[in-house]
């Protein structure tokens, strides 16, 4: 799903203007990016945890030539979805999805 799928969905199960639930999914979406981006965690209770995830600094191999290099400390983004998410995935739970 894309983003304007997201908000055609939800334009459609709210009966909402499609601008108006436009600027709520951005809004949400822009203070998810604000609080990752300071490395916390955004965590939405049914549906999972995004977390940031520091990477220490490691030893690699270029593979072009084998040659030794140093990869630099980063930070990635995690996923782990939470009980209801899982249930409802797997079919365990009583809850069905839209379609």
């Amino acid at each position: 799903m894309t983003k304007a799928g997201l908000i055609d969905e939800v334009t459609e199960a709210t009966g909402l203007k499609k601008k108006d639930v436009a600027n709520v999914v951005e809004a949400a979406f822009d203070a998810m990016a604000a609080e990752l981006k300071r490395h916390r965690k955004v965590q939405i209770v049914g549906f999972g945890t995004f977390e940031p995830r520091r990477r220490k600094a490691r030893a690699g191999r270029d593979p072009r030539n084998q040659e030794a290099i140093r990869i630099a400390a980063s930070w990635s983004l995690g996923f782990r979805p939470g009980k209801q998410l899982k249930e409802m995935v797997s079919g365990k739970s009583g809850r069905r999805g839209r379609r």
